[in-house]
């Protein structure tokens, strides 16, 4: 399979690009400053996008076969819930644009209901840091769910995303987190790559939301 990974320098893109490759795929990887990228590898291509230059972006996309969306606006940006949305949504029109069909977006678990008809990032336990990101990733994912031409999926990560193991072991749910017996929702985030190249080769939630937790 030929991958292009957007945000391939972030903390889970990263974790993204090393299962790919060694799972044999090409995989070009996109970032702002992809010479922070230490990987060497004869099927990994380093390529330099703005995601909001639509047009370039799609030309990258352009002959792949799967899209892995990893972009993350920064969680120090003091406009992040705009940056999200406006990237993401630049993100998905490139690769409409590129003739690319699958697409795979990395969003957040805030968008994971805790309640009937509750969000956990509307949740008064949800931390004041994080909801810039996790509502701009919930309100993307409504506007995604619209979209009918590409073939999407959007995976909410555990709760507690730390690094860890890739143990390739772990469940598989969808709009609710899946937590454990001590009540914890969480994966490493090589366990999270697993997750993500297994749905581009299961293609198990297209045209919808998944997510993962031991």
């Amino acid at each position: 399979m030929k991958l292009a990974l957007i945000g391939a320098t972030g903390f889970v893109g990263k974790a993204v690009l090393t299962e790919a490759l060694s799972r044999g795929y090409e995989v070009t990887a996109i970032a702002r400053d992809p010479q922070k990228i230490e990987t060497t590898n004869d099927k990994l291509t380093l390529v330099a996008a703005d995601v909001l230059d639509t047009d370039k972006l799609a030309e990258i996309l352009k002959g792949h076969d799967a899209v892995v969306n990893a972009f993350n606006a920064g969680w120090t940006n003091p406009d992040l819930y705009n940056a999200f949305l406006k990237g993401s949504e630049a993100i998905q029109a490139a690769v409409k644009q590129s003739g690319v069909k699958r697409l795979l977006v990395i969003g957040g678990a805030g968008s994971l209901f805790v309640a009937p008809g509750v969000q956990l990032v509307d949740s008064p336990q949800f931390p004041a840091e994080w909801k810039a990101g996790a509502t701009a990733a919930r309100d993307y994912l409504n506007e995604l769910k619209k979209e009918t031409e590409l073939d999407w999926t959007f995976l909410s990560p555990a709760i507690n995303l730390h690094p860890g193991q890739r143990t390739g072991t772990f469940r598989l749910g969808t709009e609710e987190p899946l937590f454990d017996e001590k009540g914890n929702h969480e994966i490493s985030v090589e366990d999270l790559a697993v997750a993500i190249i297994n749905e581009l080769e299961n293609n198990a939630f297209v045209k919808r939301r998944f997510t993962v937790g031991y």
